[in-house]
């Protein structure tokens, strides 16, 4: 995205791209429980896991860089270089990346709120099910329409930075402020346990879900808000990290608590709604102004 795109596009576009995951779990939601009713759960990794292998054919044939694609114009790569022409790249060292306060926000805010998408993507078949009583075959619409609502969300969260900053505020503002929305619209799913019936617990799901992928269309581009283009996909993959990190602490202990309080989801998802106005205060914490580093002969 810091390559193909100038700064104030680049929310807009990481939401876009984002989405995919969401409608790649809409086929998974069509097709896994016709795979391992007809074949065997086997089955449904094996193929859903190859599809993998379709993605690196057009990666290959087609991806460039903007300067060396042959069906990029002079204007059009004269916009995606408007914030600044691209210098010659060099290794960015993590241990440089890591002295900056900026890095252990988006680390931060990635530990805290992945483990929330993580439970979502991993739990709620098994919540609906102990809650709703919808098993395997019947599964499939539910998550439709809650990965559907998370596409939405994920192109509006990308947006919502873009409309903000067209009306002339900072990039720390607006960025923020498409944060805190976000975070905001992740609060209602506090509620859904107490909700007896499957629909309304399956739109304050969605909405939820929604939310995460407008926060996450915001917080990965936040990477780039603060550091150059050479830097970028380290600070996202350290963040990468941090946010498996907090999944690998998080999933078990759900488990335990599942365990434990006989399937009772009610306090998970109190945290669950709740953990990302913690995470956007910290972040602000940590980065009161987000604003470009310079990391030497910076690109």
């Amino acid at each position: 995205m810091s390559d193909w795109f100038p700064q104030k596009e680049r929310s807009l576009a990481t939401g876009i791209f984002n989405s995919g995951s969401n409608v790649g779990v809409i086929v998974a939601a069509l097709a896994v429980p016709w795979l391992t009713t007809t074949f065997s759960w086997r089955a449904a990794f094996v193929l859903t896991g190859a599809l993998g292998f379709l993605w690196v054919i057009p990666w290959l044939l087609w991806y460039r860089k903007p300067g060396e694609h042959r069906w990029v114009s002079k204007s059009e790569l004269a916009h995606i270089l408007s914030d600044g022409p691209v210098k010659k790249q060099k290794k960015t060292p993590t241990s440089l990346i890591l002295k900056h306060r900026a890095a252990w926000g988006f680390i931060v805010g990635k530990f805290l709120t992945d483990p929330v998408w993580w439970f979502y993507l991993f739990w709620i078949p098994g919540f609906l099910k102990t809650t709703y009583n919808v098993d395997l075959t019947s599964l499939g619409l539910p998550l439709i329409v809650i990965y559907v609502m998370a596409d939405v969300g994920s192109i509006g969260g990308g947006w919502l930075f873009s409309g903000m900053t067209s009306l002339g505020w900072t990039v720390n503002r607006s960025r923020k402020v498409a944060m805190l929305l976000c975070a905001a619209l992740a609060t209602p799913v506090m509620s859904v346990f107490y909700v007896k019936t499957l629909w309304p617990a399956v739109i304050l799901i969605g909405l939820a879900a929604a939310a995460h992928q407008g926060w996450s269309a915001n917080i990965f581009t936040m990477a780039s808000d603060a550091f150059p283009r050479r830097a970028v996909a380290s600070v996202v993959g350290i963040g990468g990290f941090g946010g498996a990190i907090g999944g690998m602490l998080v999933a078990p202990a759900i488990g335990r608590w599942l365990d434990f309080s006989n399937k009772s989801y009610g306090p998970i998802f109190i945290i669950a709604g709740a953990m990302y106005l913690i995470a956007l205060a910290i972040i602000h914490g940590i980065v009161p102004k987000l604003e470009m580093l310079h990391l030497g002969d910076d690109a």
